[in-house]
């Protein structure tokens, strides 16, 4: 097919708008004396999940998502749960994730869509379409293109010298054109976006743009509308920078997302681990007795999330540690 170019072209305000962004990734930079705490680590990506699932039409609220990723029960729909669950999951695997791998798009597509779809981990198998209600906006290229199609666009973000702000937000579109996916393609699209923005500068892991992408949902819609119908991305590259900068620049006002003092530090902030360590205290309890206590219900989710994570730290101990899944097995603070 010949070296692959993306129908995008730079512009002024693109320039100014890198300038400005990488204005304020320094000053947040400097501001940083250390790194995110785990609390806010996980508090914003728990706000990233929960408002790149309500783009797809997630009813879910931050609460009930946070809930959710507790371990707790809540009413609602099957799907929607475990469209959150999936996506921490996802999430989850970013910092092990290379961005230019295929295969690591295919096992994430996986994660991310698993008990979803049927063909979750591979590529679309048909041709789609993208409808306004009875309107026909946006044909995808044919399925039998689409392993090529998405090999060039990861060739061409490896080779290209434009910088990583301009070329991730090329890539974002792209990735939408092509639609590579019977179903999941927006929220792996934006996943993917901040995987190889976080290979940049580390801060966008953590930086949940996505809420402003959701406050901007229709501006975002018009955006990749636009650039299917005029064959050119720059308006959509603009409008995500322009949300970047505006992200970051609610960091650098409100502090929201670099907070280290702690002294808010909340119930809903505190890791699993912790919220396990205070449930626990200075009692020695069986893993149901815990789950009680913590008023979780689901233990898959306990073990993963409390238990298993507060025995690799050593911040517990197993009473009868040669027989791990001893049905008297009990749990105390390590001495």
């Amino acid at each position: 097919m010949g070296e692959y170019t993306p129908p995008f072209r730079m512009t002024e305000a693109m320039t100014y708008l890198i300038g400005e962004i990488c204005e304020q990734v320094g000053r947040i930079a400097v501001l940083q004396e250390k790194p995110i705490n785990p609390h806010l680590r996980r508090s914003n990506r728990i706000r990233t999940i929960h408002a790149s699932l309500a783009i797809e039409h997630n009813s879910l609220s931050l609460e009930q998502v946070t809930a959710i990723l507790d371990g707790k029960r809540i009413l609602g729909s099957p799907n929607e749960i475990r469209e959150v669950q999936n996506a921490y999951e996802a999430y989850d695997l970013m910092l092990q994730l290379d961005p230019s791998s295929v295969k690591d798009l295919l096992r994430a597509h996986k994660l991310m869509m698993q008990g979803l779809v049927p063909e979750c981990g591979r590529f679309r198998s048909k041709g789609v379409g993208i409808f306004d209600g009875n309107v026909l906006v946006h044909m995808a290229p044919p399925a039998e293109f689409v392993p090529e199609h998405i090999q060039n666009l990861f060739d061409w973000y490896k080779a290209s010298a434009l910088h990583p702000l301009i070329k991730s937000a090329v890539f974002h579109y792209e990735f939408e054109f092509i639609h590579p996916f019977a179903d999941g393609n927006g929220r792996m699209g934006r996943m993917w976006h901040t995987l190889l923005l976080g290979k940049w500068k580390e801060l966008f892991f953590w930086l949940p743009i996505e809420e402003l992408i959701k406050s901007r949902q229709k501006e975002y819609y018009d955006a990749l509308g636009l650039a299917d119908r005029t064959a050119d991305s720059s308006g959509f590259v603009e409008l995500l920078l322009q949300i970047i900068r505006d992200s970051l620049r609610e960091i650098a006002t409100h502090g929201r997302s670099t907070d280290h003092d702690g002294d808010q530090n909340t119930d809903q902030d505190k890791t699993p681990v912790e919220k396990l360590l205070d449930a626990l205290g200075n009692d020695t309890l069986s893993a149901t007795d815990l789950m009680a206590r913590l008023h979780l219900s689901h233990r898959p989710t306990f073990r993963k999330n409390y238990l298993t994570p507060a025995l690799k730290q050593n911040q517990i101990e197993r009473t009868i540690p040669d027989k791990p899944k001893s049905k008297h097995q009990k749990y105390r603070r390590k001495q």
